[in-house]
């Protein structure tokens, strides 16, 4: 029989370089000048992706950076996706991950807040798709912080799993409001107050004898609180407080 092909991911060496048992980064052979580690390009990558978003991030432009040819990058990095596999794992090892409270609630809190403030300081990682950036160094660490963290409420190890997954996605959930909302923003130039009250006797007039009486209610109390049509950070706080709220009681049962 003919030989397989190798499937073997080529970014997960490089993803544990920095552990025990995993093979030396690849060196270039140009002189000292232009040597660059890996560290240094992924930090290169993680510098461009948050001053102008993940589409900046080529493979091209990285190499200019350190004044490489693009081809002599790929003895670093094998391929643009392998460069978002180490920057989304490098990023996540810059967080310091906080000891645990005592109290299942704040341990819970805690894990959402992480990954909330996280995602807001580099929106680029709700982009990378496609690729396994999970099995990294630092995205097992925190892994294993998130587990201890839903560990000991009485949930199976598949719940466990599934407890960590809502509230990661639930805050993932948050800060795309938040970016939409923003970009609202951005390309319309007015805060949501502003546009709602240049739009007002507009909307009046063409929903005028409209039968949305639950809708104009409740719409009308939201906009006096928020002051905009939402607001994210009122509902991170009901929501995870309810997604907390059904985790204990389910635990509980």
């Amino acid at each position: 029989m003919p030989d397989q092909p190798d499937q073997s991911d080529p970014s997960l060496r490089l993803l544990w370089r920095h552990r025990a048992g995993a093979r030396e980064e690849p060196k270039t052979k140009r002189g000292p000048k232009q040597k660059v580690s890996v560290d240094e390009i992924v930090d290169a990558a993680i510098d461009l992706a948050d001053a102008e978003g993940l589409a900046a991030v080529t493979m091209r432009a990285i190499a200019q950076r350190f004044g490489l040819g693009t081809m002599t990058l790929y003895s670093y990095v094998p391929n643009r996706d392998a460069l978002l596999v180490l920057m989304a794992d490098q990023v996540t090892g810059r967080a310091e991950l906080p000891e645990l409270p005592e109290d299942p609630r704040k341990r819970l809190e805690l894990v959402a807040h992480l990954t909330h403030d996280e995602l807001r300081a580099h929106p680029w990682l709700l982009e990378v798709q496609d690729v396994r950036p999970w099995l990294g160094p630092n995205m097992s660490d925190r892994y294993e912080w998130q587990l201890q963290a839903v560990d000991g409420l009485g949930l199976s190890d598949l719940e466990m799993d599934q407890t960590v997954a809502v509230l990661v996605g639930f805050a993932g959930n948050i800060v795309r409001s938040e970016l939409m909302k923003r970009r609202a923003e951005q390309v319309t130039g007015m805060t949501e107050a502003e546009w709602w009250e240049a739009n007002y006797d507009t909307l009046s007039e063409v929903m005028a004898g409209s039968h949305y009486p639950l809708a104009n209610r409740v719409g009308t109390a939201a906009g006096e609180a928020y002051q905009a049509a939402t607001d994210p950070a009122r509902e991170l706080d009901y929501g995870l407080a309810r997604i907390i709220d059904g985790v204990l009681a389910h635990a509980g049962r």
